[in-house]
């Protein structure tokens, strides 16, 4: 498994990152001995760090982790979120006390990285650079957390403007074959949640990126659905997304691997990615995963085919 820095952070993180939220389901529902294999197998492949949040399971992901990871000797990296209400008084107590209660679940004394969990846009973007980031930075200065950083979901102005602060070290970026708009200008035609910038913004001051959504609530991954599917950005309900990614996934053509992995390497093929997050649902899409990581990127042949599809919205 090969590793890319982290930013400013100057960490080196496994091209592929494990996470266990609740779209994947893994760490979330599946029974104890497919989780412990699961993750012994991600270990072993190379993967070194491991994305978490209360919100999965309502707190069942960091408690499924906390005992997981108790026995392994060499444990990887671990990071977790906040999301504080913004319409409630006393941000820096709500971001204290959930900090606390996910090491208790976790059963660690820090983390390697904590994020704000909140979408940011025009209406919470002064307290995001006020209350909030300035109680992150407390977790931080008290030693619970190494590094602190946002998800760069919302309006993109407003993401921007949180990390031209300079006072974050990370960011959860949305970023897929169906909208790659975080990191390149689109074409007139095309039709999506714009993140237009939010690279660039991470890029001048060296905030590490990590890709999420990389399989678009799993609609490029595959056509079934399992009803844990969350949609994240405006113009992107389920329908129009399968939409989207048959037209895409024509366009590239065969002999890149399954779905997901030709989405997985699309991802690669983008070296300001420090790494990209992906959810499990069953043992085999690590596998899978794992295999696509060891493909290597995209060809860039390949992903010159998306521009027409692009600029036709699609159609």
């Amino acid at each position: 498994m090969k590793t890319r820095r982290l930013g400013r952070t100057g960490l080196q993180v496994s091209e592929v990152v494990l996470g266990a939220g609740y779209v994947g389901g893994l760490f979330v529902l599946a029974d104890d001995d497919t989780r412990l294999r699961v993750l012994r197998r991600a270990l072993d492949a190379g993967i070194n760090w491991i994305d978490t949040a209360p919100l999965y399971g309502q707190g069942r992901s960091e408690e499924a982790l906390g005992w997981l990871l108790a026995d392994i000797p060499d444990k990887p990296c671990l990071s977790t979120k906040v999301r504080p209400d913004f319409g409630k008084p006393d941000l820096r107590g709500q971001i204290e006390r959930s900090v606390h209660e996910s090491l208790k679940r976790l059963r660690r004394d820090s983390v390697d990285l904590l994020q704000l969990h909140n979408p940011i846009d025009g209406s919470n973007v002064a307290q995001v650079l006020g209350e909030a980031v300035d109680a992150l930075e407390r977790v931080r200065a008290q030693g619970l957390a190494r590094f602190i950083g946002l998800t760069a979901l919302g309006q993109a102005g407003a993401i921007v403007q949180a990390l031209d602060s300079g006072r974050f070290d990370t960011a959860q970026v949305y970023y897929n074959l169906l909208n790659p708009s975080a990191a390149r200008a689109m074409p007139a035609g095309w039709t999506g949640h714009d993140f237009s910038g939010v690279v660039a913004a991470c890029k001048r001051h060296d905030v590490g990126i990590m890709n999420i959504r990389v399989f678009a609530a799993g609609v490029l991954a595959t056509d079934a659905r399992h009803g844990r599917e969350v949609v994240a950005t405006e113009h992107s309900e389920l329908d129009t997304e399968q939409r989207r990614a048959h037209a895409a996934l024509a366009a590239l053509g065969s002999g890149h691997g399954t779905r997901a992995q030709t989405a997985l390497r699309f991802s690669l093929a983008n070296p300001d990615l420090a790494c990209v997050v992906i959810g499990l649902a069953e043992h085999s899409h690590l596998e899978e995963a794992v295999a696509a990581q060891a493909m290597g990127p995209l060809p860039a042949d390949a992903i010159a085919r998306l521009e027409a599809v692009y600029g036709k919205d699609f159609s």
